[in-house]
Order: C-alpha cells, then sequence, then structure tokens
C-alpha cells in the first residue's frame, strides 16, 4: 500500500495571453480545493493574481500575435522567460502547470523537465494543425496534457501523448448578467433595433488592424437599416489603446464603446462580428450567430499559409466539423464583406435559424457531465500522487 502523498508546496503556473488567464485562474481556484495553502507563482494576469497567484511576471505586459509581430518584442520575452526560469530554479516547486501559449510555454517545458520537475499543460498545443513536429518535444517534455476540444485527445494519445479531454471551461460558466431589457437599459440603447457586438480581440495590434474594416462595415450597415453597433472591450481599453481608438472613426460611426462586459454584449447581440479566436468561442456557447475574421502582417499571412494545415480556420466550424461560421481572413476582411455577411444574418431567417442550430450542436460537444476544471484538479491531483509513490518505490 502506497504511503499516504503529501500535498506539494509550491505550484509554479504560467499563462501569457488573456484567455490563458481565464483558463489557469479556474484551474488554481478548483485545486486549491484539493490542496490549500499551496504556495502558487508564476506568469500572472489579473484573474489569476485575484485566485492567489503571486505574479513573478505580469503577463500583460508582453502580448502579442504573428510570426513577424513577435520578432520586435523578443527581447523582453526572452527577459521574461529568464526571470520565470530563475524563479522555478530558486523556489523548486514540485509541478509546473503552463496554460496555452505554446510559442513560449513548450520552451519553459523544456528546461523545466530538464530540471526534473513534473509538467502539466493545459489548453492543448494546436499541433493538429501545424507545426507536427511539436509532438515529439510534448511526448518527452510533459507529464499530463490537459484538452479542451474532444478530437484532441485521440489526436495525441495516438501520438504518445498523455492527453485527456476535460470539455471546455467556458461551457458551463459562461451567461450574461443581465436580462437583455436590463442591458439595453443600463446603455440606453432601442429595444427596437438589431443590435450588433463588434468583437476585434484583446490586443491593441489586433484591434488596430480589425478596426478600420469594422468601422466601415458599420457604416455600410447604417446606410442600409437602423442598427446599434457596440465595440465588446476589455477592462481598461481605452486607457491603454490610447485616444487614436477613439477619434474621428468610431464616434462618426455611433459606435458605442462598453468594456468588461463582452458576455452580456454577445448574448443581447442578434450579430456578432468576431476576432477568430476564444470570443467565436464565447458568441458560439451563447448562440449568437457569428461572422469571424483575422487579419496579420502580410509576411506572417504568407508564412502562416505554408505551415497551417486545417479546412477551417475557426475552432467553431472545426469542431462543427463544416463551415458553419464564415471565415474572413486577411485580404477577405473588408468593410463590403463584413456587412454583407451581418445583413445576410440578420434579414435571412433560414440562415439565422440554422446557424443557431449549429452553434447549439457545438455547444452540446463542448460541454461535460463534469465542470472541466474540477477534472483538471482531479487528473493533476492523480498525476501528483503517481510521482509519489513512484519516488516513495525508489526508495525501497
Amino acid at each position: 500500500m502506497s504511503s499516504q502523498p503529501r500535498q506539494p508546496a509550491r505550484i509554479f503556473v504560467s499563462a501569457r495571453e488573456s484567455s490563458g488567464d481565464m483558463y489557469a485562474s479556474a484551474f488554481v481556484q478548483a485545486m486549491t480545493q484539493h490542496w490549500p495553502g499551496v504556495q502558487w507563482f508564476g506568469s500572472a494576469g489579473p484573474r489569476m493574481q485575484q485566485a492567489g497567484v503571486r505574479a513573478v511576471v505580469d503577463s500583460r505586459t508582453t502580448s502579442v500575435v504573428g510570426l513577424l509581430e513577435v520578432v520586435k518584442h523578443l527581447p523582453e520575452i526572452y527577459g521574461e522567460y529568464r526571470e520565470l526560469l530563475a524563479a522555478i530554479r530558486t523556489e523548486r516547486p514540485e509541478l509546473v502547470v503552463l496554460a496555452d501559449s505554446p510559442d513560449f510555454h513548450l520552451w519553459v517545458a523544456r528546461r523545466v523537465r530538464e530540471m526534473g520537475v513534473p509538467v502539466v499543460y493545459l489548453v492543448a498545443p494546436q499541433a493538429w494543425a501545424w507545426r507536427q513536429g511539436r509532438v515529439k518535444q510534448m511526448r518527452r517534455d510533459i507529464g499530463r496534457l490537459l484538452c479542451l476540444f474532444p478530437f484532441e485527445e485521440p489526436y495525441y494519445r495516438e501520438r504518445g501523448v498523455p492527453a485527456y479531454y476535460i470539455g471546455h471551461p467556458l461551457a458551463g460558466r459562461i451567461r450574461p448578467a443581465l436580462s437583455k431589457s436590463e442591458f439595453l437599459a443600463r446603455h440606453s440603447l432601442p429595444a427596437d433595433r438589431p443590435l450588433i457586438a463588434l468583437c476585434p480581440g484583446s490586443r491593441p495590434g489586433e484591434i488596430a488592424r480589425h478596426l478600420p474594416a469594422l468601422v466601415e462595415a458599420t457604416r455600410i450597415l447604417q446606410s442600409r437599416m437602423n442598427v446599434s453597433t457596440i465595440l465588446a472591450a476589455p477592462f481598461g481599453f481605452s486607457e491603454k489603446s490610447g485616444t487614436s481608438f477613439f477619434s474621428e472613426r468610431i464616434s462618426a460611426a455611433s459606435i458605442q464603446v462598453i468594456e468588461g462586459e463582452t458576455w452580456d454584449v454577445l448574448a443581447h447581440a442578434d450579430v456578432a462580428l468576431a476576432a477568430s479566436g476564444t470570443v467565436t468561442m464565447e458568441a458560439a456557447l451563447l448562440g449568437t450567430p457569428v461572422v469571424t475574421y483575422y487579419k496579420v502582417t502580410a509576411a506572417s499571412w504568407m508564412l502562416g499559409k505554408l505551415l497551417v494545415r486545417v479546412p477551417y480556420y475557426s475552432m467553431v466550424n472545426l469542431i462543427a466539423g463544416k463551415r458553419l461560421a464564415t471565415e474572413l481572413m486577411q485580404n477577405e476582411m473588408t468593410g463590403d464583406r463584413l456587412a454583407v455577411e451581418a445583413t445576410r444574418l440578420l434579414q435571412d431567417r433560414e440562415a439565422n435559424e440554422a446557424m443557431r442550430r449549429g452553434l447549439a450542436e457545438v455547444a452540446a460537444k463542448l460541454t461535460t457531465e463534469k465542470d472541466p476544471m474540477a477534472r483538471a484538479a482531479e487528473i493533476v491531483k492523480e498525476f501528483f500522487n503517481e510521482l509519489h509513490d513512484e519516488r516513495q518505490g525508489k526508495r525501497q
């Protein structure tokens, strides 16, 4: 019989993006029920810090996307990488948990494994889409891989990676805080107009690339019908982005900016124009018809086209197994195309209802019986106990 394992004293946890911060904070909260008193530290955003993670690095300092866009930030990124590894060497956590951001975290995983610290990876890298050579490293460096999408577990297990499907954390959590009438009243929005949500992304670079086409789409739509248009922004958006984002273009287009209420905006919108990413999953889970898009620099797009091998770019479509949401990528993302697709979903009842049925099917695939983070906590605890038993066996 194995001895009763002690709980770890310290766990390092790292997230680099807003979505990773959200998932990792929920994971920390679930783990705290199993292991109260654990010291959590690492690369942490506001949610993780609120959940009790001591920030060696604040993950809000460097958040970029695009193969070439990262290059100019490499000195800062490398500095944070060294700082985090130094903290791991000094504090010697019993476990390291890395959330998403594989370009950064797979390098961390390699060094951590060399230090002899077991690694849990939350939010599986999309090696099934591109850079499949990463699977070999994942098999070597990751002790447990926690997957949010159902097709990922068999893909990775067939390739020798210990993968576990936990379900999508948003599936059981996402809901509006206000009823539609309360939301409209709070923001002085008329009840007799369609509501269009603009979700350009959370990073300043994403917003800068997407905003011109979204503003143009708004102008076109407003010339055709009476609509209310909301830019769903993260907390602190106006302060971080500066006045240039709120100059003539937004005010002239009568776009209302609402910060920190994305779920309510999406839930009560008739159509969402959403950058490909987590927000499209949020729209799907809330049942809101969505048009997806994304734009990077021309060089990053060309490199990505050579590397990516998927039938669709949007996770909503990948899970559905069909083109459920329109994808307007790179040069296809224009104000006119966005307006055409939004008009179709607003005026074509059959198309609107078909998308809503498809989104309900996607939501069902992402919903599991047990809370995903509770399941993740169980898997991690079992993993830690197995490691403890192995060490005990070697000592005997």
